[in-house]
């Protein structure tokens, strides 16, 4: 296994870990927190929000890495 299947299996696993994460953040409803007072809230819902946000954005370089990564594997086929 070579640097590259290396980082390409980090990128899968850690895609893979992003993806359970907004799930979670998405089964978590926190839409329907703010419907309850305050005081009952388990968690701040835009805490929630901002933890979506920041995790798309972890998801979205990882794809821009992937992509970079299949690029650098694909032979030029300028030759």
């Amino acid at each position: 296994m070579n640097g590259q299947d290396g980082e390409g299996e980090f990128l899968y696993e850690l895609h893979a870990e992003v993806d359970l994460e907004l799930i979670e953040v998405a089964a978590s409803h926190p839409e329907q927190e703010e419907r309850l007072p305050i005081e009952e809230w388990l968690f701040d819902p835009a805490d929630a929000e901002r933890a979506a946000v920041g995790l798309r954005g972890v998801r979205d370089a990882v794809e821009v890495l992937e992509d970079l990564l299949l690029q650098d594997e694909s032979p030029d086929d300028a030759t």
